[in-house]
């Protein structure tokens, strides 16, 4: 890094509530809303569905950056066993959509692919499930988990850079107005990978506050409308590269924390880009890959060699 700013605060995570409901007794919950997420042109469908936990050990007691858990009940597993639970992370305020920790929400991509060898239609079993809910349906209900993708508990001591893609948007949104709604006066950025502008999850909320706010940066990076001026598509970690004049003053002082979101595919190449940027203080490089160039890294670099550091969290699928 050519300058840094020293201002370094200890990262101390809060106590928070896990597994109060597990698998084998879950709590039944009711639907309150289940709303389209994306414009209504997208070729993708993603919904933002609203719970009331009213009531049950859930109420007031999730975390924004945690994650509830579904059972898609009536619904067998491929090999026709009962479907397992699925993890989805919540996207609403620690303060829940109310105010009081009643209402929680989470944001779900219907899955619909083809087998291209077989022309076979897959359906995602739990995302399907939950896309198709009505208000006033019964779910049952696991969570919370986590511990690690939460804000510090100390949270207005740092800056923030967040990375996401698709649905791994869905946590900032809670993240984000947790701290604006209580006197963040630090700096965050939002980065937020779509293959198309229909794509741009919550897009009124987080363009709107990055107008009411000096302090927070919103960069969106569309993959397929478009390439970089070198023929590359303009994925989330290229920010780093287009975005310098915003990333890098935040991105340089001891204080900033880096949180990653979405797709497992994005680690290589942001990990990858931190490190040319003169990053290395979010990674933990082992000595044995110190003359490797990061153009040169590979996925298997990133089992052992290329970790991230205590001032980077992910949480990828």
């Amino acid at each position: 890094m050519n300058s840094k700013t020293h201002n370094h605060s200890e990262v101390s995570f809060p106590d928070v509530s896990v597994n109060l409901y597990k698998p084998n007794n879950p709590v039944e919950v009711s639907v309150v809303e289940n709303k389209l997420a994306t414009l209504e042109v997208s070729p993708n469908i993603i919904r933002h569905i609203t719970f009331d936990v009213s009531g049950t050990e859930l109420e007031g007691n999730i975390r924004t950056g945690q994650s509830i858990g579904i059972i898609p009940e009536g619904y067998t597993e491929h090999d026709g066993k009962p479907a397992k639970v699925r993890l989805y992370s919540v996207s609403s305020p620690s303060r829940g959509e109310d105010g009081e920790g009643k209402l929680i929400s989470t944001t779900v991509k219907r899955v619909i692919e083809e087998d291209l060898d077989t022309n076979n239609l897959f359906l995602g079993i739990c995302s399907n499930y939950l896309s198709s809910l009505k208000p006033g349906d019964k779910v049952k209900m696991t969570g919370p988990s986590g511990k690690r993708f939460v804000l510090p508990e100390n949270s207005h001591d740092f800056n923030y850079v967040f990375f996401a893609t698709g649905t791994g948007i869905a946590p900032y949104r809670g993240m984000i107005t947790d701290l604006f709604e209580n006197g963040f006066d630090k700096q965050a950025a939002l980065i937020f990978g779509a293959p198309y502008r229909t794509d741009l999850l919550y897009y009124d909320f987080f363009q709107g506050l990055s107008v009411r706010n000096d302090n927070f940066h919103y960069l969106t990076s569309i993959s397929r409308e478009g390439t970089r001026p070198d023929g590359t598509k303009p994925y989330v970690q290229y920010q780093l590269i287009d975005s310098r004049e915003v990333l890098r003053p935040l991105l340089e002082q001891d204080n900033t924390l880096i949180y990653v979101c979405g797709l497992k595919g994005m680690e290589l190449g942001l990990y990858q880009l931190l490190a040319q940027e003169g990053y290395e203080g979010y990674l933990r490089i082992s000595d044995d890959i110190r003359d490797k160039s990061p153009a040169e890294w590979d996925r298997d670099d990133l089992k052992k060699r290329v970790r991230p550091s205590g001032r980077m969290f992910l949480e990828v699928y």
